[in-house]
């Protein structure tokens, strides 16, 4: 079988027949301008159309390419507004976290200035127990800052408990609605004394439990309870809560109910602890 031999032209010589033809259509076209007239007409008739719908497509393709463009343009204004939107968020947050501090601040300088003849240290809780009672809690001071065992705490307007372990930077903390809390209290009405005793399932009513006050005392609902002479670890006169629902036991001898503590136990973030230790060993020698 014999090989069919390829035949290649070079692409200058194919160009240069393209022209020499166009260059005769030229000639003759205008040469025999009268007699093309027909043939023109035929040409146009075809090639106008055809023109015109290329020119029709030719605008959905440059109109469909700014729609794109646009909406590219679009897309990237949206993602940085988004990105804006964003950081003013986050700065939003900062803002009403330093407007929160910044009350905290203002109770615990309402307080300091309430309790002016006291020393104190003021510190952050930075840790409690995970069922949002701040029961047992632990703040970010400690020895090396003044802090010692049995020293009271405080926040807003009362007492929150007391120092229970103290180590060089942190300190634990029990609070009075702590299970484990009892305080000698005094009944501002009428300087009748009483007991008050940490109940975490009655705090979740918004009460602990108040007794031992004798029974025929006339006591209102919401008569004031500071802090005892009588106590052995807190100092006198810090406000606790207030009373209600005071019922006489089965003996009438003492009058039990409940009290509303003045501090909110479920918000706790910054408390004041007075650097001074009730000296309890004086009283108990004072009183053999």
């Amino acid at each position: 079988m014999r090989k069919k031999t390829k035949i290649t032209i070079d692409p200058k010589y194919i160009l240069a027949v393209i022209l020499v033809f166009c260059l005769i259509l030229g000639i003759v076209s205008y040469r025999f301008e009268d007699k093309m007239s027909p043939i023109r007409t035929v040409v146009g008739s075809v090639i106008t159309p055809m023109q015109k719908g290329i020119n029709t497509v030719g605008k959905k393709i440059a109109g469909q390419r700014k729609y794109f463009t646009t909406l590219q343009t679009e897309i990237k204004k949206n993602e940085e507004l988004k990105k804006q939107i964003d950081e003013l968020s986050a700065e939003n947050k900062l803002l009403q976290q330093d407007k929160y501090e910044l009350q905290n601040f203002r109770k615990i300088y309402s307080l300091d200035e309430q309790y002016a003849n006291l020393p104190k240290v003021a510190a952050r809780v930075i840790s409690s127990d995970p069922d949002n009672w701040s029961n047992v809690f632990v703040i970010d001071k400690g020895s090396k800052d003044g802090i010692k065992k049995n020293m009271n705490v405080m926040s807003g307007e009362g007492l929150v408990g007391i120092v229970v372990k103290v180590s060089k930077s942190y300190a634990r903390v029990r609070s009075i609605i702590d299970d484990e809390s009892n305080v000698y209290g005094t009944i501002l009405d009428n300087s009748e004394g009483c007991i008050v005793s940490g109940n975490l399932e009655l705090m979740r009513q918004g009460v602990i439990s108040v007794s031992g006050i004798p029974g025929n005392a006339k006591i209102e609902d919401g008569a004031e309870v500071v802090t005892s002479q009588i106590s052995d670890k807190f100092l006198p006169g810090i406000p606790i809560g207030y009373l209600r629902d005071l019922k006489k036991d089965s003996s009438n001898v003492t009058q039990n109910g409940y009290l509303s503590p003045i501090v909110d136990f479920t918000s706790l973030n910054m408390v004041l602890v007075i650097t001074e230790v009730k000296a309890s060993e004086e009283l108990e020698e004072m009183l053999k």
